[in-house]
């Protein structure tokens, strides 16, 4: 298997992993328990931090030795990191969408505005996941020693493993709204697409600033982090069995860890 075709599947795998769970709306006929929400959710938030910690921001700390010595090789990493975050918080004060936990009037209307707005919401979430997938190509396709080929797939396994519970979350509810399950898929679908198309953008202007690659890899982890703080965890623990999304954090952290650390 040559390189391109390489890339080409790691940037389409987190994407698969959101229409699989989408996929669960032909599968399941109830909204999912509530328990197993919040072990989901638990379980996409520990992947996401452990991700941003191997995958992205110890390799931008490594690239930046070189440059800034190792005194000063977290100074890329951590401005990086707060501009991701920064980045997010603009977009979830200019662009109108709905938090997972929001609760939205009954009625045709309402239901056509929360699926949209639901819609917006996951994707807005998987910006950021397409970037980090992006950039760590990127620095496999420039020949980068700090990130390997196995940590790069490592990184798009992890996402897609958490893309799975977060379809699966946005599209079932859909349901109950009186959407058909074929268009509650859709909406699933879409808001994942978001991420290969975010992967291929950042991995063609990567490739055009290379020194500022340790940058965009903490750009990308801050992104993650505030969607984690301020979207996921807040929903695992509201309400009852929040005891779950603790234990699904833990899963996912332990998983996304060793993932990166065996392959990586």
């Amino acid at each position: 298997m040559n390189d391109t075709m390489k890339i080409f599947i790691g940037l389409l795998l987190p994407l698969l992993g959101t229409v699989a769970g989408s996929s669960m709306v032909f599968f399941l006929k109830r909204e999912m328990k509530t328990w197993l929400q919040k072990l989901l959710l638990g379980f996409a938030s520990g992947v996401m931090i452990a991700a941003s910690v191997w995958s992205l921001l110890i390799p931008a700390i490594d690239m930046s030795e070189n440059t800034y010595g190792e005194a000063f090789a977290w100074l890329p990493a951590v401005a990086g990191f707060l501009l991701g975050i920064g980045f997010l918080l603009l977009l979830d004060s200019l662009i109108p969408h709905m938090h997972f936990n929001s609760d939205v009037p009954e009625g045709k209307k309402s239901d056509l505005k929360k699926s949209v707005m639901l819609v917006l919401a996951v994707t807005l979430h998987n910006l950021p996941e397409g970037m980090a997938v992006g950039v760590v190509f990127a620095g496999v396709s420039m020949g980068d020693a700090v990130i390997s080929t196995a940590g790069a797939f490592a990184l798009a396994v992890g996402i897609a493993v958490q893309n799975f519970p977060e379809g699966a979350i946005i599209s079932m509810p859909l349901i109950n709204s009186g959407i058909s399950r074929r268009r509650a898929f859709s909406y699933g679908v879409l808001s994942g697409i978001v991420e290969p198309a975010g992967a291929l953008i950042t991995l063609a202007l990567t490739s055009f600033v290379t020194p500022v690659l340790p940058y965009i890899l903490s750009f990308a982890a801050g992104a993650m982090i505030y969607v984690v703080v301020e979207e996921l965890i807040p929903e695992s623990q509201s309400g009852e069995h929040s005891n779950m999304g603790t234990v699904g954090a833990a899963f996912g952290f332990a998983l996304m860890m060793v993932l990166d650390v065996a392959l990586g």
